[in-house]
């Protein structure tokens, strides 16, 4: 079995929907494992989404092209890094209100609050980009 199937098929079977290339160390070597990641990236079952970091993908329905299979989207993605990197976070005041039932109206994104400086990592999941260099917290394009 090659690097490529090995972790095609790990992937498969993992639960999780967030990647780290070090997630993979003992399977195959470095490079061996970076050309898998990035013939499964040209394939669409992952998308890059950060320096090291891939999440699972799916066909979007409407145009073909890889976007994220977690449930919940991008938000969703984006609380599943921070939790993987241990980084303790929190959400926007309008976001808390909502999940407490203080307001009823529907936040249109959830912004995330935390250390820049303990994760300043850019990702970037489809058109939400999370660390621009400028250093906010999140910045919509």
């Amino acid at each position: 079995m090659t690097a490529y199937e090995k972790i095609k098929q790990k992937l498969n079977r993992s639960r999780r929907y967030v990647f780290e290339r070090k997630d993979f160390a003992d399977i195959a070597s470095y490079d061996q494992t970076g050309r898998a990641l990035k013939q499964l990236t040209q394939k669409g079952l992952l998308i890059k989404i950060g320096h090291g970091l891939y999440t699972k993908a799916r066909p979007s329905t409407i145009s073909g092209k890889p976007i994220p299979a977690k449930p919940g989207g991008v938000d969703a993605i984006v609380s599943e890094v921070l939790k993987l990197k241990k980084i303790d976070f929190t959400f926007d005041d309008l976001t808390l209100k909502f999940m407490n039932g203080e307001i009823t109206q529907i936040p249109a994104s959830i912004k995330f609050k935390f250390d820049n400086r303990k994760f300043s990592t850019r990702l970037q999941i489809g058109r939400k980009i999370i660390n621009e260099k400028d250093r906010s917290t999140e910045k919509r394009v």
